[in-house]
């Protein structure tokens, strides 16, 4: 079977990203499933390479067909925005500058169909507004570069995947900015993109707003009522099999038990809160509603152990995983 191109964004060259990407591709296993291309800088990498300890070489391509794509060797598409003597773990924006730049470029070869999925390493919100790039983060940035108007983002951790109805907003925001239709959309997201992993017809559960899913009124205003169960009603009498407003105290329980393949949560805590309790090096962040495929580790740029080595790349790994098992099949490989 052909394997897809997966284009891999190196993040803010001040953190954690180039260890992670470095120490993934030395999983020789990995090219067995797909053809990584890191979306960089070559003179990052190599340093990276040099802290890891890692046996690899690096060598600049032109394009996404120039690659290689053989263990021990990181096939990377230098773009030459990253000074040589950039400190790890201090806030740049020369690295927030950077890190637009790599996803600017591999959303461009996304789009065109000459890679079949982002992986990206993490980047730093601070040093991206630092660069003059108003952003709250990767979901938002692939959004506006996409002409997409609305997408979501799903986590995925072992047993448990969770999508949000709003993510980087506060909660009051959040919890006005909640409504039937933002629901049913995002529950219709959710549920295709599994569909599209190879379940056929998921179980998905949508957590309330209040304590208890507002215990029929008695806590809160009737949000449920006016703003969740609608929503739900309407993608039931679609044929989705979807169940709540339920309690967000037992659901992500009941989830991980099994009786559940998709929690769907209102608000960013409510849902990354379970996520990263179960684990920060196995979380995977998936934004769906892209017209291209984006994966990422679900973690941030650890500034305060970037340089160091020792960042851990099972996020990167499994977000490789995933970005391979979404991916668009390949018709044909070219011979490199």
């Amino acid at each position: 079977m052909a394997r897809p191109i997966v284009a891999i964004t190196m993040g803010d060259a001040a953190g954690v990203g180039p260890e992670v990407v470095v120490k993934a591709l030395a999983h020789e296993e990995l090219y067995g499933s797909c053809r990584p291309l890191v979306v960089g800088d070559v003179a990052r990498l190599r340093k990276a390479i040099g802290i890891t300890k890692a046996a690899l070489e690096v060598r600049a391509v032109a394009a996404p067909e120039d690659g290689a794509y053989t263990p021990g060797v990181i096939d990377c598409l230098d773009l030459r925005v990253i000074p040589e003597d950039l400190p790890f773990g201090t806030l740049s924006p020369v690295a927030g500058e950077g890190a637009y730049r790599f996803i600017e470029a591999a959303t461009e070869l996304a789009v065109s169909g000459r890679v079949q999925a982002i992986c990206t390493a993490p980047l730093n919100k601070e040093a991206l507004h630092a660069a003059g790039h108003a952003f709250p983060g990767h979901t938002e940035l692939l959004a506006a570069l996409t002409g997409t108007p609305e997408v979501s983002m799903m986590l995925s951790a072992p047993k448990l995947r969770v999508v949000h109805v709003t993510t980087h907003i506060g909660l009051v925001d959040a919890v006005v900015k909640i409504e039937p239709g933002l629901v049913a959309r995002t529950i219709r997201r959710g549920e295709e993109t599994l569909r599209r992993s190879g379940i056929a017809r998921p179980h998905i559960a949508v957590c309330g707003i209040n304590p208890h899913a507002g215990e029929n009124g008695l806590f809160g205003h009737g949000e449920e009522e006016e703003k969740i169960a609608p929503a739900i009603a309407e993608c039931r009498a679609e044929g989705i099999d979807v169940d709540g407003p339920l309690p967000a105290d037992t659901v992500f329980f009941r989830a991980v038990r099994g009786d559940f393949d998709l929690v769907v949560a209102m608000y960013h805590d409510q849902g990354h809160g379970p996520v990263k309790v179960l684990g920060l090096d196995a979380g995977v962040n998936i934004t769906i509603g892209l017209p291209v495929i984006r994966t990422s580790v679900d973690h941030g740029t650890a500034f305060d152990i970037a340089g160091s080595g020792k960042a851990d790349e099972a996020s990167m790994l499994e977000a490789l995983r995933q970005a391979v098992e979404l991916a668009p099949e390949v018709k044909e490989e070219q011979a490199s």
